[in-house]
Parts: structure tokens; sequence; C-alpha cells
């Protein structure tokens, strides 16, 4: 990407950071009004939904992570085979 691209301008960057929070906030304030059928105790906690969904994308991260650690390949990988034909 180029550097005049626009979102690597801070000025963006910054918008999507002010209405990603909002959006964030609103579906946790839903709450209020759309309690939800919880169906183990611990659902009934405040914010639950919004504090697991963030616990499962973070260990989603790291695990993807790990897996590119295991996966990784040295860049000439297929380039070696080719000569060993």
């Amino acid at each position: 990407m180029s550097d005049n691209h626009w979102l690597t301008r801070p000025a963006t960057i910054r918008l999507l950071w002010i209405v990603f929070i909002a959006v964030l906030a609103l579906t946790v304030a839903a709450g209020f009004w759309w309690p939800g059928e919880p169906h183990f105790e611990v659902e009934r906690l405040f914010g639950f939904n919004a504090a697991y969904g963030f616990l499962v994308c973070a260990a989603m991260i790291l695990g993807a992570k790990a897996l590119g650690v295991v996966l990784k390949r040295r860049d000439d990988y297929y380039e070696e085979r080719a000569h060993d034909d």
C-alpha cells in the first residue's frame, strides 16, 4: 500500500478506533434492553458475552500465531526441492 492510502492516514485510523469503540459500547449497553436467555449462571453477568468474545478472539489469534510457528518454512523451501529432481 502506498503511504497515501486512506487506511494509513492517522485521521482515518483515529476515526475507525472511535467508531469501533462506539459500536462495542453500544453492543454491551444493549444488554440492558435485551438480556437474552442465559443457559448457565455465569451468562447472567453484565458484559459476559463481550468479555467471552474478546477472550476467545484473543485465544484464536494466539493459536494462529503458534500454528504459524509450527508450519513456517524457509523462503527457499520449494526451491531446494526443485533442484533435488
